[in-house]
């Protein structure tokens, strides 16, 4: 295993584990992470030995999302060196990036299993659903919060994963599902007790491995390619750039200056407290 940086990768007979490796902020997204799995990514895609991926993280999550400590107070930065003024280009060129590197996992052409456990919000979102499949805690919890306020999933993978009764309700209210619910919506493969999920994916990892790198390549791209003609990328430009929008309305700016002033998990807080669901939420990162 390769140690000192946010995101670990070692190799497990024709298995590849990329572990996320912030667990002090529960796996939250930074500009290292990110850079992270780009290198992994490209790591494993380089190795003729490995045809398969496991995205995972270290700690009690997955990934909390965006780290928020940090993102409203760099947003008001970046702004005040525009003289004040929002550029949408700007941030969607930025975001666009973003959305790159988590495309980097549908791109790839050996299959990636994403393994979540503990929490899976907001940005952490994007790395599982760009995945090829997903193994889920069953007392683990995907969704996208932002959605109350300050965020649009820039990858817009929940419509295509979902179908459109239950993207919209995921997307309109922002609750998470468990593991059991998002099994049997059909979000993920399997739902399976926490202290199995490691051992489930390594064994279906394994097995999917002794399949030719050529047959699974073939089939990624004809299953993908039916979804490319879908206008899955004309979706992620209106995400993205409607994600910038969502950050600068009158309730998205008020959120983040509360954020800056009273604190990240406070403006949570705040967010989350009609649904009831807040004592259950991730206290480091999620956005």
């Amino acid at each position: 295993m390769v140690d000192g940086s946010a995101v670990l990768y070692e190799t497990v007979g024709a298995v590849a584990r990329l572990t996320l490796n912030r667990p002090e902020r529960l796996n939250a997204i930074s500009g290292a992470l990110l850079a992270g799995v780009e290198q992994a990514v490209e790591r494993a895609n380089a190795d003729d030995a490995v045809r398969v991926m496991v995205l995972r993280g270290a700690g009690r999550a997955f990934c909390a999302g965006y780290d928020l400590s940090t993102a409203p107070q760099q947003e008001t930065d970046t702004q005040a060196r525009s003289g004040g003024v929002w550029d949408p280009v700007a941030d969607y060129r930025f975001m666009g990036r973003n959305v790159r590197t988590f495309m980097m996992l549908w791109e790839s052409p050996k299959p990636v299993i994403a393994q979540v456990h503990g929490w899976c919000v907001g940005g952490g979102t994007d790395l599982a659903l760009c995945s090829d499949l997903i193994f889920m805690a069953e007392d683990a919890r995907i969704g996208y919060p932002p959605a109350r306020v300050w965020g649009v999933p820039t990858t817009a993978m929940w419509v295509y994963r979902l179908g459109l009764e239950h993207a919209k309700r995921v997307m309109l209210t922002g609750q998470p599902l468990d593991g059991r619910e998002a099994e049997r919506l059909g979000l993920v493969s399997r739902a399976l007790p926490a202290a199995k999920l490691e051992a489930a994916v390594m064994d279906f990892a394994r097995r999917l491995a002794t399949t030719p790198a050529n047959q699974l390549t073939l089939h990624k791209l004809l299953v993908n390619q039916a979804y490319e003609n879908m206008g899955l990328r004309t979706t992620q430009m209106f995400g993205t750039l409607f994600d910038g929008v969502a950050r600068h309305t009158p309730e998205g700016l008020a959120w983040r200056d509360l954020a800056m002033r009273e604190g990240y998990k406070e403006a949570v807080r705040r967010r989350d407290a009609p649904w009831g669901d807040y004592a259950a939420r991730p206290r480091d990162g999620e956005g």
